[in-house]
Order: structure tokens, then C-alpha cells, then sequence
């Protein structure tokens, strides 16, 4: 579903499965934010295809972090055209204790080549820069991708609508994620984009949503 300026999002909204939400970045950027687990990636192309969007039209998949049902999906794409990115200290993790939380769900680890490391700071993705920022608490290398022009923030699975991501995965540390939350919570932000739930919009709206986990969920992390 387009919603303006180039962005498309494809929520999940499956309650019998996990998987995450998905945006497209169009125009000049061509960019796909976590592709999902790979059983659902030809649904989500579909999708696509229905906005015009072809799969060859894809030139990024920037991967927030490396849990399966955001990540397994990069597999499917050819290393050879499209830049896989991933924090390095999330492929670092993923190399590790990371890789193991696939066997607990009893698929395997993807096998592909990680050739956009991330570090944080500014990147440019086509015609357009955007800040990395390095937002450990869900897992050691999670990123928010900040869009300035937009003044959108794609903020993987660190803060949902009025939720924030679990902690008792391995690498999961509450401490960090309120950190990463409130580092969040300082960026000039219109539409906040989660990896799961609704997205929210509006500039207040964006505001009272870190509010209300601010106060009503930090106590419990």
C-alpha cells in the first residue's frame, strides 16, 4: 500500500503467525526495510507487484536487525545486484549467540553475504541520505533508519505503538532499549514505522507514543 512520497508499507497483521512489517522505500531509493521470514517473501512481492513494483526494482534490503521473521527473507535476494545491509555489530551477534535463536525456532541461519555493513551515522541510499542509528536493547545491533526529508523513522522492533521490543531474547538488554527509546524520542519525527502493530503518524502522535512507553512500559522493563 503506498501512503506518500515514494513509501509503501505492507503490515502484518497475521495473529496465527510472526512476521514483521515490511516498507518499501521507491522513487530514487529502491530500498526494501526487512523482507521478513523467506516463506513470506513471495507474498510480499506480490503485494508489491500489485503497487508496481517489480522484484528486479529492488536495489537494498536494509535489515534492522538479524531475528528471523526480519531477516531470514534477505536470503532470497541475488548479493550479486542488491546491497544486503546489517550493523556490524549485529552481524557480529549474528555470528554468535545471534545465529543460535534460528535452531530454537527450527529453521536455519540465512547463508548470504552481508555486503553493505552498517555503522552509525549518515548513508546515502540512491538519491537520498539517511541516519543509521545504533539502538541496542532488542538485540545488540539493532538500527532506527532515520529519513530527515520525511522526518520518518523505521524503528525495527525498539519501540512499537504503545509497546516496545521484548528483552529476554539472547543479546536482550532493557537498560539499552530504554536508552535506544529515548535516543529516539529526540529525533524531529512525523511517522514512526515499527516492525510490528500499527504504524503511527502525525507529529504529536509520534510524541505521545513515547510518552505513554515512556511512562507506562519502562517500569516493567
Amino acid at each position: 500500500m503506498k501512503l506518500k512520497d515514494y513509501i509503501y508499507v505492507y503490515e502484518w497483521t497475521n495473529c496465527f503467525d510472526n512476521n514483521c512489517n515490511s516498507y518499501y522505500i521507491g522513487g530514487g531509493v529502491q530500498a526494501l526495510i526487512d523482507p521478513g521470514l523467506s516463506r513470506y517473501v513471495p507474498d510480499l512481492l506480490k503485494q508489491m507487484s500489485a503497487d508496481g513494483i517489480k522484484k528486479e526494482d529492488i536495489k537494498y534490503i536494509m535489515n534492522t536487525h538479524s531475528h528471523p521473521d526480519h531477516f531470514q527473507g534477505a536470503e532470497l535476494f541475488d548479493q550479486s545486484i542488491v546491497k544486503i545491509a546489517l550493523h556490524r555489530k549485529e552481524l557480529d551477534f549474528l555470528k554468535g549467540v545471534g545465529g543460535e535463536l534460528y535452531g530454537l525456532f527450527g529453521i536455519s541461519v540465512p547463508q548470504m553475504q552481508i555486503n553493505l555493513p552498517l555503522d552509525e551515522g549518515s548513508i546515502n541510499l540512491g538519491d537520498q541520505e539517511f541516519k543509521i542509528i545504533l539502538a541496542p536493547g532488542h538485540s545488540p545491533g539493532s538500527i532506527g533508519l532515520y529519513w530527515p526529508a520525511q522526518k520518518a523513522l523505521f524503528s525495527g522492533d525498539v519501540i512499537f505503538k504503545e509497546n516496545v521490543g521484548r528483552t529476554d531474547f539472547p543479546g536482550g538488554n532493557g537498560a539499552l532499549l530504554k536508552k535506544s527509546i529515548i535516543s529516539f524520542s529526540e529525533l524531529d519525527l512525523e511517522l514512526l514505522f515499527p516492525g510490528h502493530m500499527g504504524i503511527v503518524s502525525g507529529r504529536d502522535k509520534v510524541q505521545d507514543n513515547f510518552n505513554i512507553v515512556i511512562q507506562n512500559v519502562f517500569p516493567y522493563i
